[in-house]
């Protein structure tokens, strides 16, 4: 699985099925869908780069197999793009404007090819292109992982004697260091921006500044490790990745980080595991459509399904998609692609794992051949907003389901939340995650809506994840608690059992329980609100809350399998409840002025923290 031949053979496909949407003169790429909010000649330049860039990755580890012609479009599309003559030109650079975020992947190209594209060019051309480039000096990039861009853009500049500005590399490239958190990780930005972007952004782009620039690249590639020893465990045993965070319709993009640490010799994987996981990702979005039958990138997940992507997102975005192939890089002698993967890279990822990441404040929840981030810790919000995206407020995550997104799904809040409606029927939304501890097998976080405080910890407990809540609200609110939605192309099979609340699609079920403080468990049915299928169903519980500060309890399940254990009894104690684990130990969690927690295993072990 994943050979070399393999991803080519994917590369090939990708770059031959967008020919066909080229305008005269290869300068754009015009392909079908609903255009991005920067318009059609961005959309048609973003076109050109994003593939230009999987062409790139495609040609220069292998410059002898490369597909006649391949490189030859992509010089002729240099030329008429930065023709201010041609009628397809590129926009000119400017101020926060998407044709910064297209110059970074040009250059990228352009310096991986150079001795096969760029230094071949005719020299009026390599002058245009040098030029529309050093438009990028001086512009105001958000203050993101855009900066990057312009690192990228002007390090290429420099090598080839264009117009730069060293005091700009320097001061972005500490804009990054700001944004560092420890353990590989990066935030996009000020706030509590984690997602991909730390992966297929901040680490690739500061590393390929190094490959660049020739500078030491230890600092970034110490961090790329330790990035790696929990970013690996983000893939399901399919190759599912974890569906959070923005831009998702990247898709294969995901497994940019995984290449990386081969070829910057930072990872803790073998050569065989880097090739079975990335590969494994590449052979799930294949099984679930994706290029499509005519060989394209939609916008969306599995399916075409545009809630999935943003305002920023054109029919090219997608193929940002690339930066997954970046792997072909490597030649065919690499080992990367020649070593075996041995007998604990392919199975060690298929038994259960707990992975505390106090970093992006997440725990990772690996079990039932799927994995769960449950997160206290990344809200999608910097200093200055204070948004409700569904793609990273929801208190937990999986490989193998997503976020109700449509536009009732998304109002309703239903999934993954703990919610209070109000006695006037308002209801409070989880905009800003205040962090409380991610430690061992327990998470907690903290919101305020107004007057409603809700704290909550999540416990990792055998297969199951229980969530404690304190709720202070006033009387006559109710609270809602819901678990996964899943999604599919029929209609998914529900159960309501007293306290439990069980979704089935196929062989995966969704359920939450409720242990202590609910009445009720109901389920909520809705077409075209996800993006796994048409079909989607959500579980969860219903509860009356008695005013001042009240104490609920429910116990989440998402999986292939049937869990071996039940979930927990619990024994209200103080702010918070005990319970005897699934391991036959006992857990306490608490909450309020003095949280605490405390796991004792029946070997003697003993883990405790207090807030």
């Amino acid at each position: 699985m994943g050979s070399r031949e393999h991803w080519v053979s994917v590369a090939d496909r990708l770059l031959d099925a967008v020919v066909p949407y080229a305008t005269p003169g290869f300068a754009q790429y015009r392909l079908p869908g609903r255009a991005s909010a920067s318009g059609p000649d961005s959309d048609g330049l973003e076109g050109f780069a994003r593939t230009f860039l999987l062409a790139a990755f495609r040609a220069a580890g292998d410059p002898g197999a490369a597909p006649g012609g391949l490189l030859e479009r992509y010089a002729e599309g240099l030329a008429h793009g930065t023709d201010p003559g041609h009628e397809h030109a590129w926009q000119p650079i400017a101020d926060g404007h998407q044709t910064i975020v297209e110059a970074a992947s040009i250059a990228l190209a352009l310096h991986e090819t150079r001795e096969l594209l760029f230094d071949r060019l005719d020299p009026a051309v390599r002058e245009r292109v040098v030029a529309w480039l050093g438009g990028i000096v001086g512009k105001r990039a958000w203050p993101c992982n855009w900066v990057l861009f312009k690192v990228i853009v002007e390090q290429f500049l420099a090598n080839v004697g264009g117009p730069h500005d060293p005091a700009e590399i320097e001061r972005h490239l500490a804009d990054v260091e700001g944004w560092y958190v420890g353990d590989g990780w990066y935030t996009d930005g000020a706030g509590q921006n984690y997602d991909y972007y730390c992966g297929w952004a901040m680490h690739l782009y500061t590393l390929w500044w190094t490959r660049m620039s020739g500078a030491d690249p230890g600092v970034y590639r110490e961090r790329l490790r330790a990035f790696l020893e929990s970013y690996r465990h983000l893939f399901a045993p399919d190759g599912a990745p974890m569906h959070q965070g923005r831009s998702l319709t990247y898709r294969m993009a995901a497994v940019a980080p995984l290449w990386l640490g081969a070829i910057f010799d930072a990872t803790p994987l073998s050569p065989g595991a880097t090739r079975l996981l990335a590969g494994r990702t590449l052979t799930h979005f294949e099984r679930h459509g994706v290029p499509d039958a005519d060989g394209l990138l939609s916008l969306g997940w599995h399916r075409p399904f545009l809630p999935v992507t943003q305002a920023y997102s054109g029919p090219a975005s997608p193929y940002w998609a690339g930066k997954g192939f970046i792997g072909l890089l490597l030649g065919p002698d690499h080992p990367v692609w020649t070593e075996p993967a041995d007998s604990a890279d392919d199975s060690g990822d298929r038994e259960d794992l707990t992975v505390a990441m106090p970093a992006p404040g997440w725990l990772l929840h690996r079990s039932g051949g799927v994995v769960r981030l449950l997160n206290h810790g990344s809200d999608g919000n910097d200093r200055d907003s204070s948004g409700d995206d569904p793609h990273y407020v929801k208190l937990a995550y999986s490989t193998h389901t997503a976020p109700e997104t449509g536009p009732e799904g998304r109002a309703a809040g239903l999934d993954n939340s703990l919610t209070v409606i109000r006695p006037d029927g308002s209801t409070t939304r989880r905009r800003r995650i205040d962090r409380l501890v991610v430690v061992d097998r327990l998470a907690a976080s903290r919101y305020f809506d107004g007057e409603v405080v809700v704290e909550t910890a999540s416990v990792v407990d055998g297969p199951w994840e229980v969530r404690v809540h304190r709720v202070a609200a006033p009387e006559g609110s109710h609270v809602r608690d819901g678990g996964h939605a899943l999604a599919g192309d029929e209609p998914c099979a529900t159960r309501l059992d007293g306290l439990e609340s069980r979704v089935s699609s196929g062989a995966l079920v969704s359920s939450i329980t409720g242990l202590h403080g609910w009445y009720g468990a109901r389920v909520e049915a809705r077409t075209g609100e996800n993006a796994f299928g048409e079909h989607s169903a959500t579980p969860y519980l219903v509860g009356e809350h008695p005013g001042g500060r009240a104490l609920f309890a429910s116990a989440v399940l998402l999986g292939w399998v049937e869990p071996a254990t039940p979930p927990p009894a619990v024994e209200p104690v103080g702010d918070g409840f005990t319970w005897k684990d699934a391991d036959g130990g006992r857990i306490e969690v608490r909450l309020g002025r003095t949280p605490g927690y405390v796991r004792e295993h029946p070997s003697g072990e003993r883990v405790t923290w207090t807030g």
